[in-house]
């Protein structure tokens, strides 16, 4: 049976929220740096989460998976343009891709509906 992203996604969530209560001076600086580099630039926000999954599915983090399926979905990414970035991070990291790259698709599925 496949992950239930959107429950996995609240999982992430909590557990941020807890450390940021007790790293709050840290939390609060990597989301400013989050913040200015998501901005649209040279490179459109979409683009931006699009690399960032990519990277996540190499690095093997699930939580960057999911948090940048996100974003790529409400920076109005397509599930193909989610699938070629896939593609992209499975060439780039090989057989590890394939399980990360499956993640983000499954979550792009989940995240997708409404």
């Amino acid at each position: 049976m496949p992950n239930d992203y959107k429950a996995d996604w609240g999982v992430v969530v909590e557990e941020a929220k807890h450390m940021n209560g007790l790293l709050g001076e840290v939390m609060k600086a990597y989301g400013g740096l989050h913040k200015a580099v998501m901005v649209d630039g040279a490179l459109d926000k979409k683009t931006k989460e699009l690399i960032a999954l990519g990277i996540g599915i190499g690095r093997m983090c699930e939580g960057c998976v999911m948090s940048h399926t996100r974003g790529a979905l409400k920076a109005g990414a397509t599930k193909e343009q989610i699938a070629e970035a896939v593609a992209v991070a499975v060439m780039m990291s090989g057989g590890p891709g394939t399980v990360y790259g499956a993640k983000a698709i499954a979550a792009a599925e989940q995240f997708g509906q409404s």
